[in-house]
């Protein structure tokens, strides 16, 4: 089954012309099953990559899924079109209003890595969010600062600064062959990360219930599963495209900003020369197993999720 997104957003152009199946709101209606509801709250900037990124991992599995845009409620973004804004997304104090359930929610991460948590402009709603995933989202996905934000509000775990950005192409181990997330995964694996702060596995360790699923010996853990809060945190980027570490990249020499070479990213290191994405199968494995899980333990009726 494919994804269902409005026919004018972006993504469906985008992952129509690269063949994952898409499918209009009408085409959607007259099809006689429940989609599951996969809401994004996209903190990124570039709001239409960060959408593109995730539906395209999402709307690879054979179920369908309804993808719904949500933005906090105050913050207004400088970098996608109040336009797009307000075609597409909706307020988080408008969805949590109108008291839907959502089968899943991803938190992306968000460039305000440097500042503590206490101190984002919109922290306050975030909280609200996070609270309203136990009562109203059946499993919860939060993505590199959004992941780190979830486990210090549930569990305390502290973000520490980095002496230097942890950015290129890390290999990280398979902690939990059995886990049903990394279902088809290898040994070990290639993530793009790019951050300038870190969690510390044995603080993690620390908390009660958390599980480290994926970790690197250089870059740290990766992938932490909270069963007790129905939530997966992951600190580093799966959902990257080929080009998105040379996006990163050349803004920052372009800003005159001294940042290092992505590590094992540029072939012998050159970025005159185009990177390949060697991450790809894992995220799908990644997404759609998260996915998979979803279905088979969300209930049928969505407004019984959370009771």
């Amino acid at each position: 089954m494919p994804i269902k997104l409005p026919s004018d957003l972006p993504a469906f152009h985008v992952l129509t012309r690269e063949g994952v199946m898409v499918m209009s709101e009408d085409a959607a209606a007259r099809q006689d099953i429940r989609p599951l509801r996969i809401g994004l709250l996209n903190l990124m900037p570039k709001k239409i990559q960060t959408e593109n990124q995730f539906a395209r991992l999402i709307g690879a599995t054979p179920l369908q899924i309804e993808l719904v845009l949500i933005r906090m409620t105050e913050h207004r973004t400088r970098n996608t079109a109040a336009e797009h804004m307000e075609s597409f997304y909706r307020p988080f104090a408008e969805v949590e209003a109108s008291g839907e359930k959502l089968d899943g929610l991803i938190i992306t991460g968000a460039p305000i890595e440097h500042l503590p948590f206490e101190e984002v402009t919109y922290w306050d709603e975030l909280r609200r969010v996070f609270d309203w995933t136990q009562s109203h989202v059946h499993s919860t996905f939060g993505v590199c600062w959004g992941g780190m934000a979830m486990i210090h509000h549930f569990h305390g775990v502290e973000k520490h600064l980095l002496e230097k950005k942890a950015f290129g192409c890390y290999r990280h181990r398979n902690l939990a062959p059995a886990s049903p997330y990394l279902r088809g995964f290898s040994d070990d694996l290639l993530i793009p990360v790019s951050r300038w702060t870190e969690m510390r596995q044995e603080e993690i360790d620390a908390a009660p219930g958390l599980v480290t699923l994926i970790g690197s010996d250089e870059v740290g853990p990766c992938l932490v599963e909270d069963p007790a809060h129905r939530a997966l945190y992951i600190f580093n980027h799966l959902e990257y495209d080929r080009d998105t570490l040379k996006q990163e990249y050349d803004r920052d020499v372009g800003d005159r900003i001294s940042v290092q070479i992505p590590v094992n990213y540029f072939p012998e290191d050159d970025p005159a020369r185009p990177p390949s994405n060697r991450w790809r199968s894992h995220a799908h494995l990644l997404y759609g197993n998260w996915i998979n899980e979803i279905y088979q333990s969300t209930p049928f009726e969505i407004d019984a999720i959370g009771t």
